[in-house]
């Protein structure tokens, strides 16, 4: 819960900042889909061509994240590192070099495109860790789950059902990161530009080190603790 409450206030983060930078939606594909029948359509290949890289390359981060996180095993610690590692230093770049982005076809495919990848990729992750429970880059379907435990939760005989209250809170809090990090992306990025791309950097960073950091303290008290039970 900790990790996906992070990952959504970055997918708030990018889905807002990237919009404004590149008038692209990067956190989810549903919108694409639609662009992409439309430039088919009007028979706008070029522009229907990069919508379904975009596509595809969601669907590339995603497929990488868990192939990754299988070949390691879910039950690993650290088994999101490798992924989380990839996002960071996309987005690392993005706010390093987004100031070169002129406003072409190439550039938005390249930056939007990247973003996508890193998304799909997020979003996989959390998914597997999850159990296909949370989902951190889109909220379609957080709100309609949200929709149906809540008309649950009013029925008699659910009232006082602590998994369902647990699901709701859970729900609530993934919607409430995730306009919290669009919100800041919002703000941010009018202030900073694409430098703001580097806040989401820094959630990641504080994301590894933390649960590295706490793991290592565990093991350390663990050993400390073994020397004086054989005693």
């Amino acid at each position: 819960m900790k990790l996906a409450a992070l990952l959504c206030v970055t997918a708030g983060f990018v889905n807002a900042a990237g919009f404004l930078g590149f008038s692209v939606l990067t956190t989810n594909v549903t919108g694409h889909a639609a662009l992409f029948a439309e430039r088919i359509a009007m028979q706008d290949w070029q522009t229907a061509r990069v919508v379904a890289l975009w596509m595809f390359l969601f669907l590339a981060g995603a497929f990488i994240s868990s192939l990754t996180v299988s070949l390691i095993g879910r039950n690993q610690q650290f088994s999101y590192v490798i992924p989380i590692l990839m996002e960071l230093l996309v987005l690392l770049i993005v706010g390093l070099a987004g100031y070169r982005y002129d406003g072409s076809l190439v550039a938005r495919e390249l930056f939007a495109g990247s973003l996508l990848f890193v998304m799909g990729l997020q979003n996989a992750l959390v998914s597997m860790i999850s159990g296909s429970v949370v989902r951190t880059t889109h909220l379609t379907g957080t709100f309609t789950d949200l929709g149906i435990e809540l008309a649950q939760i009013i029925q008699k005989g659910n009232r006082k059902n602590a998994v369902l209250r647990s699901r709701i809170k859970m729900r609530a809090a993934i919607i409430s990161f995730f306009l919290f990090g669009a919100l800041l992306g919002a703000y941010l990025f009018n202030v900073f530009q694409f430098h703001a791309f580097l806040f989401p950097v820094a959630v990641l960073l504080y994301t590894l080190f933390y649960d590295i950091f706490r793991i290592s303290i565990k093991r350390f008290y663990r050993n400390l603790q073994l020397p004086w039970k054989n005693h």
